[in-house]
C-alpha cells in the first residue's frame, strides 16, 4: 500500500494582538443549525483505499499555529514514512510542507506533493529559503487553486507556480477555499497517474 500523509491547514499570526484582533472580527455559523458535512481527504481516502492508506495527523495548536511545534509533531511521523510517499498539504498545510521541504531533506523519496490553497507565507511560516530542495525531492509536485478563494489570493498559487517551475498549477474558479466540496476528484486522479 501507498502511503498518503495530509496535513490540515489551520491560522498563524505573528503576535498575540495580530490574533486578538482577527479573533474579534471573526463571525462564525450557528453551530446548532450547521449540519456535518463530508470533508473531501475522507472521499479521497475511500477512492484510494484498495491501493493507498492516508493518515491525517492532528498538527498543535491550529488556530495558533507555529512553524517550530508543527516542525516537531510532523518529524514524529518520518519514521514512518517510506519511500515514495505521497503528501498533501490544504491551505496552512500546503505552507508547512513547502517550508518544512525547502529547509529539510526526508530520508524517503517522495512521489507526490499536492498544495491546495496553500499561502505562500503566514505568520512564522513565512517562506524564506529558495524552494529549490523541494523540486529536489519530490517526482511530482502540483498546485490547486480557486480564483475565488477568499482566504488565501491566487496570488500565493502563482507565487508557489514562479518558485516551484516544474510544479503543475490546476486552477478552478468556483472551489472557494475547497471547504464546501465533498470529493476532489480531480486530486484523486493525479494521484493515481
Amino acid at each position: 500500500m501507498k502511503q498518503i500523509l495530509y496535513i490540515h491547514g489551520g491560522e498563524s499570526f505573528l503576535d498575540r494582538e495580530e490574533m486578538m484582533r482577527c479573533i474579534e472580527k471573526w463571525e462564525i455559523d450557528n453551530p446548532f443549525e450547521k449540519q456535518a458535512q463530508r470533508k473531501w481527504r475522507e472521499s479521497v481516502r475511500e477512492e484510494l483505499q484498495e491501493t493507498h492508506v492516508l493518515a491525517d495527523p492532528r498538527m498543535p495548536n491550529s488556530m495558533n499555529a507555529h512553524y517550530e511545534e508543527w516542525a516537531m509533531w510532523f518529524e514524529k511521523y518520518v519514521p514512518f514514512l517510506q519511500d515514495g510517499v505521497i503528501l498533501i498539504g490544504h491551505s496552512l498545510g500546503a505552507n508547512f510542507l513547502a517550508k518544512y521541504l525547502s529547509e529539510n531533506t526526508l530520508p524517503v523519496g517522495i512521489e507526490q506533493l499536492h498544495l491546495v490553497a496553500g499561502c505562500f507565507g503566514e505568520g512564522d511560516f513565512t517562506l524564506f529559503e529558495s524552494l529549490k530542495n523541494i523540486e529536489k525531492q519530490v517526482q511530482h509536485i502540483f498546485i490547486y487553486h480557486s480564483r475565488d478563494d477568499d482566504i488565501v489570493s491566487f496570488a500565493d498559487a502563482e507565487k508557489f507556480k514562479q518558485a516551484l517551475p516544474s510544479a503543475e498549477l490546476i486552477e478552478f474558479k468556483n472551489r472557494g477555499h475547497f471547504f464546501a466540496q465533498e470529493e476532489f476528484p480531480e486530486l484523486v486522479e493525479k494521484i493515481r497517474g
